[in-house]
C-alpha cells in the first residue's frame, strides 16, 4: 500500500492491478488523501468550479427499455411525449432569465422520429444563442442506424446543424457482460468510445461518466476507467469526468442495495488518482445531496458541476436534490474555496 501511495504521491501513473488493490486494502482516508494530492497537483488553486445549465430530455420515448431506467415510456404507452419546439423554446428563455446559456439535450432512442428532426431541433435551438452540449453516444449510434448513415456523417451533421459538445452519458459501465445484462439494446462498449473518438477527431469536446454500484464488479469498473484513460492519451478530447452512483428505486434492479457515501467516496478517489490524464473530476450532488458532495471536494473533485435547473432522469428513480447558484457558493465557501462559474470547456467565467 505504501509503494502505490508513494508513486501517486510522486505523480506516477498507476496500473489496474494497483488501482485494484487501493480500492481493496486502502481506507477511506488513505484514497481520499491521495486524491486530494492529486487534484492539488492538477488544480493548486482552492478554486471549484460549476455551470448554470438547464438538463432538457426532448423526450422519454425509448426503445431501449435499460434495467436500471425509471425513466423511459415504451413506443406503445400512451403517456410518452416528446417536446415541441415551442416548449423548447420556452425552457431555454426560462434558463436565460436565470443566467443560464448551455443545454444539456438528451433524451430516450425514439423509434419513429427521423434524423432530420435532429437536426432542425439543433437548428431551432441555436436561434436562441445558447451552448448545445448534446446527444450521448447511444443517441448517435442510434440516429446512424435509423438512418443508414455512418457515425462519422451523423456527427458531422449534427455539428454543422450546431452541435457544440457530447455529454457523457450511456457509458454505464464500460464492459459489454455489464452492458449485455442490463441494456443489451443499448450500443456496445466499443461503439460508445468510437462515437468519442470520431467526436474528438471533429474537435468537439465531451465529458466521460460512470453509473457505478449495480451488477458490476470492482474490477469492472476499473476497466471502464482505464478504457477512458487510454481513449484519453490517444485524444486529449475529454474535458472531464464525472462517476455518479446508481439509483435503484422504480427500476428493475430495485431490489438492489444503494451506495452507500462510504463507497461513492472511495470510486471517486479512485477515479481521480487512475485517470491521470483527465483535468478534472465533477462532484455528484444530483445523486448524493448536498453534504456529500461538499465532502467530495477533498476527495479529488474539482467541479460542482451544473446548477440543474431541471433534472428528469434521476428525479424519477425517486431522487430530488435541488440547488441553486447562490447554494452552491455558500457550500464551496464554507470548505474554504472560491466558487466560479465556467463554460462546457472548462474556461473560468
Amino acid at each position: 500500500m505504501k509503494t502505490i501511495i508513494d508513486k501517486i504521491l510522486a505523480g506516477q501513473r498507476i496500473s489496474p492491478d494497483e488501482a485494484l488493490r487501493l480500492f481493496n486494502e486502502g481506507n477511506l482516508y488513505h484514497l481520499g488523501m491521495a486524491a486530494n494530492a492529486v487534484r492539488q497537483r492538477k488544480h493548486p488553486e482552492p478554486v471549484v468550479s460549476y455551470v448554470i445549465d438547464r438538463n432538457i430530455n426532448y423526450t422519454d420515448i425509448c426503445v431501449s427499455a435499460c434495467k436500471f431506467c425509471a425513466f423511459f415510456k415504451a413506443p406503445e404507452d400512451k403517456t410518452g411525449s416528446v417536446l415541441s419546439f415551442e416548449e423548447l423554446g420556452a425552457k431555454i428563455e426560462e434558463m436565460q432569465k436565470l443566467d443560464g446559456n448551455q443545454v444539456l439535450l438528451q433524451g430516450g432512442l425514439h423509434p419513429d422520429l427521423p434524423f432530420e428532426f435532429y437536426e432542425d431541433m439543433l437548428r431551432f435551438m441555436k436561434g436562441y444563442g445558447v451552448h448545445i452540449h448534446g446527444f450521448s453516444p447511444p443517441e448517435v449510434c442510434h440516429f446512424a442506424e435509423i438512418s443508414g448513415r455512418s457515425v462519422d456523417e451523423v456527427l458531422s451533421r449534427l455539428q454543422m446543424a450546431g452541435l457544440d459538445s457530447i455529454p457523457g452519458g450511456g457509458a454505464e459501465i464500460l464492459n459489454d457482460r455489464v452492458r449485455n445484462e442490463s441494456a443489451p439494446r443499448k450500443c456496445s462498449a466499443d461503439e460508445w468510445l468510437e462515437v468519442m473518438e470520431k467526436a474528438h477527431k471533429l474537435g468537439m469536446r465531451t465529458t466521460a461518466t460512470m453509473m457505478f454500484g449495480h451488477i458490476e464488479t470492482i474490477e469492472e469498473r476499473i476497466e471502464h476507467l482505464q478504457r477512458i484513460r487510454d481513449l484519453q492519451d490517444k485524444t486529449g478530447g475529454f474535458t472531464a469526468f464525472i462517476p455518479w452512483p446508481f439509483q435503484p428505486d422504480n427500476t428493475v434492479y430495485d431490489h438492489l442495495p444503494k451506495t452507500t457515501a462510504h463507497e461513492y467516496l472511495k470510486t471517486l478517489a479512485l477515479s481521480r488518482i487512475f485517470l491521470d490524464n483527465v483535468d478534472n473530476i465533477q462532484a455528484s450532488w444530483v445523486t448524493q445531496g448536498p453534504k456529500i458532495a461538499q465532502v467530495s471536494l477533498s476527495f479529488g473533485a474539482n467541479d460542482f458541476g451544473s446548477t440543474m435547473i431541471e433534472e428528469n432522469v434521476v428525479a424519477a428513480a425517486g431522487v430530488s436534490f435541488r440547488l441553486s447558484e447562490q447554494e452552491i457558493k455558500r457550500l464551496v465557501e464554507g470548505v474554504g474555496m472560491t466558487p466560479r462559474r465556467r463554460k462546457m470547456d472548462y474556461t473560468l467565467l
